[in-house]
């Protein structure tokens, strides 16, 4: 057991910069200290990975922490880095090793520098490893992304199910298991596998209030796609499809149609793979169009939409893929685009596969359908899949779904419901859902007569043709009944449908319960677009939070490291909004510790002590909450106007002021750092060629002076063409 001289918010303070925890996270990290195990079941964006770092960077030893990808660890290892001064404190052993590299990561352990120690599983079974460990003092072990060891989870791994007796061998220390995404059946089996079935859960909400979920028929996908990245220009997104053919035809699509995106998938080198992963960390890139293969524990966290041009083939997938966006509490849209044909291509997938298997994934995809094709809340719903109820009635009144926000006809069901449950106790509760659907509309398929249920006294008691009570109807009519309580699925036999005491009470005494029209997806008109906006917090001051943010980008180039890892965008806002000038109100700063501010602070201090002069900003002595000065909304307006591609000329019009007022305006943005693209403008008015011969200039020139640049080129150019040009230069090589 660990005992602390201060209280554990101290070292949360000083470690990560934060006064308080999030939710269970300090019971958690006290669990941890205390020598016990634990169980960490928290949805992506809520704070897993702070309940075992804050642990390991307190605790006496190295924490060796489990995961399951190379550019997981890194990332994770960048991060715990870039919040200390030492190099050594966290590192990552893998196959990606050059000798060299591994021998200093051993002896950084062994010195007793290393607090965290990221592990493949393949790695703990090589005896080299084993026998290393067993001679380190080891204070905890954490297995992340623990849904792996679940044949039922949605990212099956072989090999972490041996890690119960490689821990056993190497030293039986606490563990604390991690996951995002685990159904109570998950859950079970993940903690009789690792042999922690004491261990104390801790379950957070899998409810993410940021997030938007929309599911769109497939029709004219690929314009669909445009047109909503289009509508959200210049913000980070991920496009997952199926297939490695259709990732690399969409990002094609997407670079044609001048969005700046990029391919992912196993297929590509790992060279490739990489850069395109960097370029779309260093926000080089704003979307990545990828497989499954990207993104587990990519950790940036202002992706702002997750579109999936397939559906996934469970519920988990769907969620830890859609989890990626948001994660720092701003906006975060998930839209899928669905038809049933990628069902059947999933289920094709599934040929040949042991019995298993097979009734596992038929099970998992026939999930992904009944949450696709419901018009109740998608939220109650996706909560009720991983065994959570959702508090309030519906996400209507925020309109956080489609369903909700649009909702769908309702209508009595009480007689119909009655009908359903009977039928369920009818067939003694041993059938799964599609079974017992079949069975009520009275559609005699091959597994009905099978069982000769097409005999039975209750077969098709729900058939109603003229109201188009068909099986889908009836499926419709389960889920519905599932999320009231009438009925329960059982977790060891997954699928199977049982009357509840709820269930069996409303058959004695049936009340009045609306149920909700399903969507109808076989036509649907091609109809405007539907948008959700739901913004974040923001920034007081946007134009210098747009600074910052250009600042981040450079000083994380400089250092080889993802902007991210340098400040989180709710820090920048923070900042833009709280002027910060010396290191101390630094770190006064949301989510900026000791150490992060002595590592990056003094350029963001210098930037934010000139642009609070520039602009004449008052800074009131308790950094009290301040709105936008007049100065910093012109600056604001004109970057805003710029992206809309609005001439320059109309700019200045509509704020009634000259051209050459407005060009000042955009000098002073780009000197101070923000970049401006004004292509669309000067490609209209000057030749590249041209264009070229000035860049070359003003790279060779020992001043940016634009009256020698006009000497220089003996006037060949006016001087809105060379500021525009200069303004183009700055923008592109200084910011």
């Amino acid at each position: 057991m660990q005992t602390l001289d201060a209280p554990l918010t101290d070292y949360l303070k000083k470690h990560f910069g934060f006064n308080t925890f999030k939710g269970e996270q300090e019971l958690v990290v006290k669990n941890l200290l205390e020598g016990n195990d634990s169980f960490v079941i928290m949805p992506t964006g809520g704070g897993k990975s702070l309940c075992y770092q804050l642990p390991a960077l307190i605790s006496e030893g190295t924490a060796i922490i489990v995961s399951p990808l190379i550019a997981l660890m890194k990332n994770q290892v960048d991060a715990i880095r870039g919040l200390s001064s030492v190099h050594g404190i966290a590192h990552f052993y893998n196959s990606s090793l050059t000798k060299t590299e591994a021998k200093q990561v051993k002896e950084d352990v062994t010195n007793g520098i290393t607090k965290l120690l990221y592990v493949a599983p393949e790695s703990l079974t090589k005896d080299e490893n084993v026998s290393f460990l067993k001679g380190i003092k080891i204070s905890f072990f954490g297995i992340d992304e623990a849904h792996c060891i679940s044949e039922w989870g949605h990212d099956f791994r072989p090999e972490y199910r041996r890690l119960r007796s490689i821990i056993e061998a190497i030293d039986r220390v606490p563990i604390i298991a991690l996951t995002a995404t685990a159904t109570p059946k998950v859950q079970e089996d993940i903690q009789k596998n690792l042999g922690m079935v004491g261990a104390k859960v801790f379950k957070a909400s899998f409810n993410r209030p940021n997030l938007y979920y929309e599911i769109r028929p497939k029709k004219d996908v690929k314009k669909e796609i445009i047109r909503f990245i289009k509508q959200h220009d210049g913000k980070s997104g991920i496009v997952y499809c199926l297939s490695r053919k259709k990732v690399e035809e969409i990002a094609e699509l997407l670079q044609v149609n001048g969005i700046n995106a990029l391919p992912y998938h196993a297929g590509l080198d790992s060279g490739t793979r990489a850069r395109n992963q960097d370029a779309f960390l260093m926000e080089d890139a704003d979307v990545i169009v990828a497989t499954i293969a990207f993104g587990m524990g990519i950790d940036k966290p202002d992706v702002r939409f997750v579109v999936h041009h397939d559906i996934p083939k469970s519920l988990e997938s769907y969620y830890q893929e859609t989890g990626r966006a948001g994660r720092d509490g701003g906006e975060g849209i998930c839209l899928a685009f669905y038809s049933y044909k990628d069902i059947e291509k999933l289920e094709k997938f599934l040929h040949g596969k042991p019995v298993a298997e097979l009734e596992i994934g038929l099970q998992l995809i026939f999930e992904m359908v009944s949450y696709s094709e419901t018009a109740v809340c998608r939220r109650k719903q996706l909560l009720h899949y991983f065994g959570e109820e959702y508090k309030d009635s519906d996400c209507g009144d925020q309109g956080l779904c489609d369903n909700c926000a649009y909702p769908k006809e309702k209508f009595e069901g009480k007689e119909d419901v009655k009908v359903l449950l009977e039928c369920i106790l009818g067939l003694n509760e041993v059938f799964k859902a599609k079974y017992v659907a079949n069975f009520v509309a009275g559609n005699a398929s091959s597994d009905i007569k099978s069982f000769a249920h097409d005999a039975h006294k209750m077969f098709g008691k729900g058939e109603d043709k003229a109201n188009e009570k068909d099986e889908k109807y009836w499926d419709a009519t389960i889920r519905q009944c599932i999320i009231f309580g009438y009925i329960i699925k059982e977790i060891e036999n997954y699928g199977i449908l049982k009357v509840s005491e709820k269930g069996k009470e409303f058959i004695k005494n049936p009340i009045s319960i609306e149920l909700v029209k399903s969507h109808d997806y076989s036509d649907v008109d091609d109809g405007d677009v539907i948008i959700h906006q739901k913004g974040g917090a923001g920034a007081a001051d946007q134009a210098l939070f747009n600074v910052l943010k250009e600042l981040r980008k450079s000083v994380g180039k400089e250092m080889g490291l993802p902007p991210y890892v340098i400040f989180q965008d709710p820090s920048l806002e923070d900042m833009a909004t709280r002027y910060p000038i010396t290191m101390e109100e630094l770190t006064n700063i949301s989510g900026v510790g000791q150490g992060k501010a002595e590592k990056f602070g003094d350029e963001f201090l210098e930037v934010i002590e000139r642009y609070v002069e520039d602009n004449n900003i008052e800074r009131p002595l308790d950094m009290v909450v301040k709105s936008v000065v007049d100065k910093s909304a012109i600056k604001v307006f004109v970057i805003q106007s710029i992206d809309r591609k609005i001439p320059i000329e109309d700019i200045a019009r509509s704020k009634g002021k000259s051209v050459d007022e407005i060009l000042a305006e955009i000098e002073n943005i780009v000197l101070s750092g923000t970049r401006v693209n004004l292509d669309y403008y000067i490609n209209q008015e000057i030749d590249e060629e041209d264009q070229e011969e000035v860049f070359e200039y003003f790279m060779e020139a020992e001043s940016d002076d634009v009256e020698e640049a006009l000497e220089e080129f003996e006037n060949a150019f006016s001087e809105e063409e060379m500021r525009l040009l200069r303004i183009k230069f700055l923008s592109e090589v200084a910011n």
